[in-house]
């Protein structure tokens, strides 16, 4: 899992010392080294460095803060960019998820479950609008 080796006053500091567009060089640079490349996202807000710098602190203050394993994270991560269908997301994290040492039946369990979520949401959602009176929908179905 990609992170910034800083607690949030270093890296503030950095950003201070070196300014936002050298940080955000350094970061992407790191990132790339440790894992041959940066999710395209990344390579895509190097052109606005202090959206860049923010989003990578946002993202280690969400990994750190929970009690999730970072092998528990790299799955969600994974199952999330399969099931919204990002093909970078997806290999991306598919990239980091071997790289931590997670095995492929686990990868291939964590995608599985994710198509199953998936695939559910839909056919409960289309459910519900196809035949409404026998399954009266909450939430943004009764706001019609």
């Amino acid at each position: 899992m990609v992170e910034i080796d800083k607690t949030f006053e270093e890296a503030i500091a950095e950003v201070q010392t070196n300014g936002a567009k050298q940080t955000a060089v350094d970061w992407l640079a790191k990132i790339e080294e440790e894992y041959g490349r940066s999710p395209l996202i990344y390579q895509k807000l190097e052109d606005n460095p202090e959206a860049l710098i923010s989003h990578l602190l946002y993202k280690n203050a969400v990994t750190r803060a929970g009690a999730l394993p970072p092998k528990t994270v790299e799955l969600i991560s994974l199952a999330v960019g399969a099931a919204l269908r990002c093909d970078h997301c997806t290999t991306y994290h598919m990239q980091v998820a071997k790289k931590m040492g997670i095995t492929k039946e686990e990868i291939l369990e964590a995608v599985l479950i994710a198509g199953l979520l998936a695939n559910s949401s839909v056919l409960a959602h289309a459910y519900r609008l196809v035949v409404p009176e026998k399954e009266p929908c909450a939430g943004t179905c009764s706001m019609q």
